[in-house]
């Protein structure tokens, strides 16, 4: 940079130790990898934190807003899709599955007749999860068609009768990615690019073609262990298509903030009225969270709430969102907490950056 020369007004430089920074550094003692965030004000202004390494072989550094897995946030992508198409009059958030996709949702208990969209965005179909039945070493390199995933889930019977209880299935975006896909006639990651993606200029998100296992841009490694207390594995390369439409897709912190301010706070993305819908929760039994149309309200310790999604897979977990005033913030870890204090842990780092 070029002496006086300023440097861009939507940047500045993070304090070495702020509470962001304490917060992250604790999560790399506490046995994190890494553990990287941004944080956005109602001003516009982005501060980007790192803490541990980015190899565990090598000790490279973390590189700062790197690019990771982010699982179930891909759940938001694909549910500002289907409202989107609800807004052109395409689909029916009150029209069964079968309507769609005739024939296709049957096993014990389950009728696509009796499932609308809405339930299938709510996480209140009935619908039994597919994931139990993958296993972690199937991950890295076998690939899974979407109605392979259904099949899955279909073995099972129902968890309880449409509409009378919340639980969370990666089956149902799986479900609503196939209703995308048959509305549009276009592949499910094309949709997502064109009306999401490329729409805000979200410069370093994409969802992987089929086949493939990396991670496009600087990253750090993700990490994985299938149980406590054994050794992290290497999880960087795998075959994401377990999770498509519910889990596929890669981004970093700063655009998943960009995605979540943007759907929350303009028109850019859906009209106010399926804006509306997708803030019309439920109760998730047992805790302080509530579930929309592939969005989550959570409370924040200095009051009011905040508006995002998270997501795990083997070697990443993300938390975050916005809230009302417009604050934005992200954390990712390279390896899924498995004791309930490492959970916690990644949680009150989003609270403290969005509470400072």
């Amino acid at each position: 940079m070029a002496a006086g020369a300023l440097a861009p007004p939507t940047a500045f430089a993070a304090p070495k130790q702020d509470t962001v920074q304490q917060g992250l550094n604790a999560l790399v003692r506490e046995g994190q990898p890494a553990a990287l965030a941004s944080v956005k004000d109602s001003e516009g202004r982005t501060r980007t934190y790192v803490a541990g390494v980015g190899n565990l072989a090598t000790g490279a550094k973390v590189p700062r807003d790197g690019q990771v897995r982010i699982g179930s946030n891909t759940k938001t992508f694909t549910a500002v899709v289907v409202l989107q198409l609800v807004g052109e009059g395409k689909v029916d958030l009150e029209a069964s599955v079968d309507t769609y996709l005739p024939g296709l949702v049957r096993g014990e208990g389950i009728d696509g007749n009796r499932i609308t969209v809405r339930q299938l965005l709510q996480h209140t179909s009935g619908i039994p999860e597919y994931s139990e039945d993958i296993s972690d070493e199937e991950l890295p390199y076998r690939y899974f068609e979407p109605r392979d995933l259904v099949d899955i889930a279909l073995k099972h019977k129902a968890e309880f009768e449409p509409g009378k209880k919340w639980s969370y299935s990666n089956t149902n975006y799986v479900l609503a990615g196939l209703i995308i896909q048959k509305v549009t006639g276009r592949p499910l990651a094309e949709e997502i690019d064109r009306r999401v993606i490329k729409k805000i200029g979200l410069r370093h998100t994409y969802f992987p073609a089929p086949g493939d296992k990396s991670i496009r841009e600087p990253h750090p490694r993700g990490y994985h262990r299938t149980k406590a207390g054994e050794p992290l594995r290497d999880f960087t390369e795998l075959d994401p298509s377990a999770g498509w439409a519910a889990g596929q897709m890669i981004s970093t912190n700063s655009d998943l903030n960009r995605f979540f301010g943007k759907l929350l706070g303009s028109d850019l993305l859906l009209a106010e009225a399926q804006r509306t819908q997708m803030r019309t929760t439920v109760p998730i039994e047992g805790t302080q969270f509530h579930y929309g149309l592939g969005l989550m309200s959570r409370p924040l310790s200095c009051g009011g709430v905040y508006w995002g999604h998270g997501g795990d897979i083997a070697g990443y977990e993300t938390r975050g969102g916005v809230t009302d005033a417009g604050r934005a913030a992200n954390v990712a870890v390279t390896s899924i907490p498995m004791e309930k204090a490492g959970i916690n842990g990644v949680q009150k780092v989003v609270d403290t950056a969005l509470c400072s």
